[in-house]
């Protein structure tokens, strides 16, 4: 299969291309620098050299392919006060896979989220396909992304092979710089390893690898309009995070008030404080997908992430 594949060159999608190449496929990956294009090289995959906003570009690369990957999201932006232009960024280049795909058959997977996906009890892939998701109360960029995430399950009455897989909010191993790199530094900063209240709150977490090989089996066999979920650990609670963090760095570990928890873990307070287990039961059977890297605490344990 050609596969067109945003985000190649990120964290995820530098695992889920050797998944791909391993598995027969030629994968084309969009680069919008030189650093992504020989990164992409590197690994085997042909550039196509454009951004997100290169409509036309990705219509036609999209045309072109047997398939469509898109994981790129604009999380510089995101992060830095734009959230909601990343979103619309988003929106519009998933529109352009959905036209260009159109009657096809062929498949287009999206990476999409479960933090918040429900409230304190487990969610599964049933969840979240409606305006009562908790998802939808956080403001206008994440009820975009949601809907974003519903346009694509729709894009199965038009003849596209589509799915969306829910990525936990950490996606944890070696060289990871998201979530758990930041409550590191966060904790080294501060000389205390802190969680929020009492700590009981619970994060869905998956190893990179195990994400990749389930864009994979997306790719090749997940029915029209199927909602994945890329989850190993259900439920880790964040205070036992905390604790392995204080542990490798020698520091206490302390319960951080909810009041002070803007100051203490800037951004990354309103995430953190989410109870927000969620199952991938469905997604096992749908595939017969089996995570079998190392879970959130025993990979924390290895000490890569305090090198």
């Amino acid at each position: 299969m050609r596969v067109f594949m945003t985000g190649a060159s990120g964290w995820i999608g530098s695992a889920v291309v050797p998944e791909l190449i391993g598995a027969g496929h030629q994968v084309t990956g969009l680069a919008r620098s030189d650093a992504a294009a020989a990164a992409l090289t590197e690994a085997g995959v042909e550039v196509f050299r454009g951004t997100l906003d290169d409509l036309d570009a990705l219509r036609e690369a999209a045309a072109a392919s047997d398939g469509v990957i898109h994981l790129a999201f604009k999380h510089d932006i995101a992060f830095s006060g734009g959230f909601e232009s990343a979103a619309d960024a988003d929106r519009r280049a998933v529109e352009t896979f959905g036209e260009a795909l159109a009657g096809s058959d062929r498949p287009l997977v999206i990476a999409s989220g479960t933090l918040g996906l429900t409230s304190g009890r487990v969610g599964t892939e049933e969840d979240g396909h409606g305006p009562a998701s908790d998802v939808a109360a956080w403001g206008e960029g994440p009820r975009t992304r949601l809907a974003t995430a519903e346009l694509v399950l729709s894009f199965a009455s038009r003849g596209v092979r589509s799915s969306i897989v829910r990525l936990s909010p950490t996606n944890h191993g070696e060289g990871d710089n998201g979530f758990m790199a930041s409550l590191v530094g966060i904790a080294r900063d501060k000389g205390v390893s802190g969680y929020i209240g009492d700590g009981s709150n619970r994060w869905p977490a998956v190893h990179r690898l195990d994400s990749a090989h389930l864009f994979g089996l997306a790719l090749d066999k997940a029915p029209a309009g199927s909602t994945l979920h890329a989850v190993a650990d259900e439920g880790v609670p964040i205070r036992a995070v905390a604790e392995v963090i204080g542990r490798h760095l020698g520091i206490p570990v302390a319960s951080v008030a909810p009041e002070d928890a803007g100051e203490h873990f800037g951004w990354l307070a309103g995430p953190l404080g989410v109870d927000s287990p969620v199952s991938s039961a469905l997604t096992q059977e749908l595939l017969g997908w089996r995570p079998a890297q190392p879970g959130l605490l025993e990979d924390l344990d290895k000490g890569h992430y305090f090198a």
